[in-house]
């Protein structure tokens, strides 16, 4: 399986709404983003969807899209909520894609967590 990585810098990830900021510059996702978790699941379901817009850069279907987390271990206790959220919620759209039959097409690569 192919996959994409997109770096996401955490340490720039203070509170909720730079948590959006970083995720939205990172993916690219389209003006009318939410910018909550809701939305930001919306986004990542459709990361292989090149018609749908939700991301800048989509993988092909059948690719992941890798979220490098950069400085885990530092972001996790700067900001354990968000931090519990990304994981919550990566699960979660790959759940959620796979209920309707898709593959999964996020993963996660927690870097500096065992640092």
């Amino acid at each position: 399986m192919q996959t994409q990585v997109a770096n996401i810098p955490t340490g720039r990830i203070v509170d909720w709404e730079s948590f959006h900021d970083v995720f939205d510059e990172a993916l690219g996702f389209p003006g009318f983003y939410g910018r909550n978790m809701n939305a930001w699941v919306d986004c990542l379901t459709y990361a292989d969807d090149t018609e749908s817009g939700m991301v800048a850069n989509p993988v092909a279907s059948g690719e992941l899209l890798t979220l490098s987390i950069v400085d885990a271990a530092a972001f996790k206790q700067r900001c354990p909520e968000q931090f519990d959220a990304l994981i919550e919620c990566t699960a979660f759209v790959n759940y959620r894609r796979r209920e309707v039959g898709d593959g999964p097409v996020l993963a996660l690569l927690i870097d500096g967590y065992f640092a």
